[in-house]
């Protein structure tokens, strides 16, 4: 994709009867271009079947995945009418596993919208203004990035407490960063090119420069990374709580249920079906957001 155009529209000639329909066909030819990649398709249908099951679980008639049952607890899949058994408090797996796809989803997503929203606004600011204001935001995010993301995540919340908030506090402190070097980056590029030096030229504040010219064309590259980006964002998620500092212990997640699995060892069943989901979820968005880049960057194929 030329640099130059628009994000998401083809080449536009002015004056040409065709110039509304080029764009058209631009997104038409992406469109197939997604379609054809049976991993791109399959990974949609993937992270959109868990999308949703997490938006229908409290409609379906399942047990109350908090309601505890000690005489029922470690029975294996398919006993006492518990299609994927129970954990080590009786609760059932079925439940826990579908509600935990809401919890894990949310705030994944959560995650990267406000990360991605807070690190694409400091790196377009430093991309565009450079000089003093770039070397101090690049310098900031430089000593985020000099900590292993799992580490400082893990320090400030066992810092902050177990809860959900806290958690996705803790991952917005280190995930910004790489959305600033992004936005950063691509604003370099795009601020050199010839419309914006003629937005300039013809009086346009910086803030319309930004909203008109420089964000519209960082929206492909952003999309692509933040579906990618998803399930590394769920998957630190997991990360925290099965270590006991995520959300609370007994909240219906993924990483907990796992974390209890290792703990019950031989009741396999407790972390291979909430595993078994988690690797479904990343997997698909990685399938997607590799087959989004290429249908959305010619380059890439």
């Amino acid at each position: 994709m030329n640099m130059s155009e628009p994000a998401g529209t083809g080449p536009v000639v002015r004056g040409s009867d065709s110039a509304e329909e080029l764009p058209l066909v631009s997104r038409r030819s992406r469109g197939r271009v997604l379609l054809r990649n049976r991993l791109a398709v399959a990974g949609l249908l993937i992270v959109l079947a868990w999308l949703f099951i997490s938006l229908i679980s409290p409609l379906l008639p399942l047990r109350d995945p908090f309601f505890e049952d000690l005489s029922n607890r470690l029975r294996g899949p398919g006993i006492a009418g518990h299609l994927l058994g129970t954990d080590a408090l009786g609760q059932d797996v079925l439940s826990r596993v579908l509600h935990g796809g809401e919890t894990s989803l949310s705030l994944g997503a959560l995650v990267v919208v406000l990360g991605g929203a807070l690190g694409l606004t400091i790196g377009v600011v430093a991309g565009y203004y450079s000089g003093l204001v770039d070397e101090v935001l690049m310098r900031l995010a430089d000593i985020v990035l000099a900590f292993p993301v799992i580490v400082l995540a893990i320090a400030i919340a066992a810092g902050l407490g177990s809860s959900e908030r806290n958690a996705v506090i803790s991952l917005l402190v280190v995930w910004w960063p790489t959305y600033a070097r992004l936005g950063r980056g691509l604003a370099l590029g795009i601020k050199e090119q010839e419309y914006v030096t003629a937005a300039r030229a013809l009086g346009q504040g910086t803030p319309g420069i930004l909203r008109r010219a420089i964000l519209p064309n960082m929206i492909s590259a952003v999309v692509v990374y933040a579906t990618i980006d998803l399930g590394n964002a769920i998957t630190t998620l997991a990360a925290l709580s099965f270590i006991g500092v995520g959300v609370p212990p007994n909240t219906p997640e993924w990483g907990i249920m796992i974390s209890q699995g290792a703990a019950n060892f031989d009741q396999w069943w407790i972390s291979v079906f909430p595993g078994l989901a988690l690797f479904s979820v990343i997997m698909g968005c990685n399938f997607f957001g590799d087959g989004l880049r290429d249908a959305l960057d010619p380059r890439s194929r």
